[in-house]
Formats: structure tokens, C-alpha cells, sequence
């Protein structure tokens, strides 16, 4: 019975993290290349979320106003989210009649400023941005063309993520894990639909647009989904560049990741009707790719209980030397972040240790019903 149900946790841990990729992989391979997007010529409303952000606010709606499509943005949507320094004055005073500004007293977070903003726009496609990330100046344009294709509904733009000077062990890891994750991604798009956007850089067409409940913590995958929902694609466009840093360390990543991850939960609860096949027209992508992983802390927990139950057989006892090696390195990679040294060998293990450790405080913040719409910048 041991053995049988540790190697159950295996076959469930290899499908999560490497069997379901692989699939859609093999099966992306078997769909016609999608053709290059044509040019799209229509109106754009750009919406920003903003708390807090004056520092950085001018140089964004600059970066978004030096798009290659310039002519074709029609206005920009600044929402401030109940901000306490300058940035309403950073709006104001921002030299082109297209930024139109909502300020809000109150901190009630993006998901509710969104059902305010996008019933005022007036473009045929909205694109949502954030203050932090830059976009490359072709990026707009590459992101809107895939509306040319009237399957679209929903356009995810690319992340990437600069490395930086003495980049950290833990920013090398989330580095590992975000390539891992676009190539999941662009496989998902190329079969059928992404379950979910980048959250800093992604478009849909307006009409599509429902409002979302407003303590909603993703609505990078709830917006998409319902475009999904409606008979729509959503894609990644790996053309689209906006450009990050990444976490410098494990602390900061996880309290980002632990924020995704009860949103993930979060999803189970407010989208019951996603779990059921008949309704979600994605539903093996959205169940393999969203939800499997939160399981994922209890088949690493008991594939090591009931590995050490199984120490007196050989088989057994390599394994489980090697699920402390890995655990090893994984602590090594902790040790060589503290010290402030970088390890490209040690940093995805950290990376995937920390990830899983979010995931369980991630599933203790839903049990206790803790979704904030609001959040504290990581």
C-alpha cells in the first residue's frame, strides 16, 4: 500500500511539472503555426491602476506615448486607488489632453477600479498596464494585431525579465521558473487558449469586458477567462515586450507568489462553474496549469513520509537520498542568497522550494477567507 501510493505522489508530482507541459507541448506541435498577425488599425483605451506610484508615473505614460502606434491611442485611463503622495498631481500635469484621470479616496484595489474605468472607455480594444513594467516601443503594436484575427479576444503581452549586476541566487531561480512558465504558455496559446494573461501587460476587446467581483486577486486570469467563456481565444504574444526586474530574493518573490497562488484558490470559490467541463471550454488547461499545483505541497510531503517508511528496501533508499539531495541544494541556495552570492545550479531549487513553501501559506490565507483586493508592494 506504501509503495503504491508513493509512487502515486510521483506520477502526480511528474504529470504537474512535467507531464502536462510535454502534452501541450506535443499537441501545439500538431496545430497549424498560427499565421503573423495582421496589421490592426482600430482604436485603443490604455488602462492604468495606480497606487502610489508618482515617482514612476510620468516615465510610463511617456513610454506608452512613444508606441510605434502612437496615432492610434485614443486615451489613457489613469485610475489612483486611494494614492497618498503626488501621483494625482503627476497625472494633472502631464502634457497631452489623451490621459484622463479617476481619483479615488478610497483603497478598494484594481479589480474594482477596472469595473469603473473600462465601461468609460471608448476604444475597441482596451490594453492594461502597469506603472512599474517598461514596454518595448513596437509592443503595443505587436499586442493589438492579433485583434486582426476576429477568434481573439484576449492578447497577453510577454514579460521579460532583465538580469541584473550581481543578480541574486533567488532572482536566478525565478528567472529559471519564468522561462519555464512562457514556454508553457506559448504551447497553451498555440493549441487552444492561455488559461490567464500577464497581469502588467495584456488587451481584450472592450465589449467583451464583464465586471468582476471586485475582491477578486487575479484579474489577469478572470478577465481572460471570461472572453473564453463568451466563444473567444486568448494568446500569448511573444513579440509584445514589456520589461522587469526580477525578485531579488526568496522573502519578496514569495509574498508575490503567495498572493497568486490563494488567488488561484480563491478561483475554486468564486468560479465554481470553471471546474466543470461542459462549461469551461478550457477546462484541462485550466485544472493542469491553475489548480494542479496547489496540490502539489502535500504529494512533496507525502512522497517523503512515505519515502522514509520504505528506507529498508534499496530502491527506496536511493530515492530517498535523492530527495535530500535535492533538498540540499535547495538549502545551499538559501545559504549562498544570505551571503549575497549567485548560484545558477542551487537558485531553481531555492526557487521551487520557495515556491511550494508560498503555496501552503497561499492555502492557510484561503481557509481563513484572507482575499485582499489591496496589496502591499513585495
Amino acid at each position: 500500500m506504501a509503495q503504491t501510493a508513493f509512487w502515486l505522489c510521483l506520477a502526480a508530482l511528474a504529470y504537474i511539472y512535467a507531464g502536462y507541459p510535454l502534452l501541450v507541448w506535443w499537441l501545439a506541435r500538431r496545430r497549424p503555426s498560427r499565421r503573423p498577425p495582421l496589421p490592426w488599425a482600430g482604436a485603443v483605451s490604455i488602462v492604468l491602476v495606480a497606487y502610489n506610484e508618482a515617482p514612476r508615473l510620468a516615465a510610463r505614460l511617456r513610454n506608452l506615448f512613444a508606441s510605434s502606434i502612437n496615432g492610434q491611442i485614443l486615451e489613457v485611463l489613469v485610475g489612483s486607488d486611494g494614492s497618498t503622495d503626488a501621483t494625482a498631481t503627476v497625472v494633472a500635469g502631464f502634457p497631452d489632453f489623451r490621459v484622463r484621470s479617476w481619483l479615488f479616496d478610497e483603497r478598494r484595489g484594481k479589480p474594482a477600479v477596472l469595473n469603473d474605468l473600462v465601461p468609460q472607455c471608448r476604444g475597441e480594444v482596451v490594453v492594461f498596464v502597469d506603472a512599474r513594467q517598461e514596454l518595448a516601443p513596437t509592443a503595443l503594436e505587436q499586442l493589438v494585431a492579433n485583434f486582426s484575427d476576429p477568434g481573439v479576444g484576449v492578447a497577453s503581452g510577454e514579460l521579460v525579465l532583465r538580469s541584473l549586476p550581481g543578480e541574486s541566487t533567488a532572482a536566478t531561480g525565478v528567472g529559471f521558473y519564468w522561462t519555464y512558465e512562457k514556454w508553457i504558455r506559448s504551447n497553451e496559446s498555440r493549441f487552444r487558449s492561455v488559461p490567464g494573461a500577464t497581469g502588467a501587460f495584456y488587451a481584450m476587446r472592450r465589449e467583451l469586458f464583464r465586471p468582476i467581483p471586485p475582491q477578486t486577486l487575479l484579474d489577469d486570469v478572470v478577465i481572460p477567462m471570461q472572453a473564453i467563456e463568451q466563444g473567444f481565444r486568448c494568446v500569448l504574444e511573444r513579440g509584445a515586450e514589456a520589461f522587469d526586474a526580477p525578485s531579488q530574493s526568496s522573502a519578496s518573490e514569495g509574498v508575490r507568489k503567495r498572493r497568486t497562488i490563494a488567488g488561484c484558490a480563491q478561483l475554486i470559490l468564486q468560479q465554481p462553474r470553471w471546474l466543470l467541463p461542459w462549461r469551461n471550454p478550457i477546462w484541462w488547461e485550466f485544472c493542469s496549469h491553475k489548480l494542479a499545483r496547489l496540490a502539489s505541497p502535500a504529494l512533496l510531503a507525502a512522497a517523503l513520509a512515505l519515502n522514509v517508511s520504505l528506507i529498508s528496501q534499496p530502491l527506496y533508499a536511493v530515492l530517498l537520498s535523492a530527495q535530500a539531495s535535492f533538498y540540499a541544494a535547495a538549502a545551499t541556495g538559501w545559504a549562498y542568497q544570505q551571503v549575497g552570492r549567485r548560484s545558477t545550479l542551487f537558485g531553481p531549487c531555492l526557487m521551487f522550494v520557495a515556491l511550494n513553501a508560498a503555496t501552503c501559506a497561499a492555502l492557510w490565507d484561503a481557509l481563513r477567507g484572507r482575499f485582499r483586493a489591496t496589496w502591499q508592494k513585495a
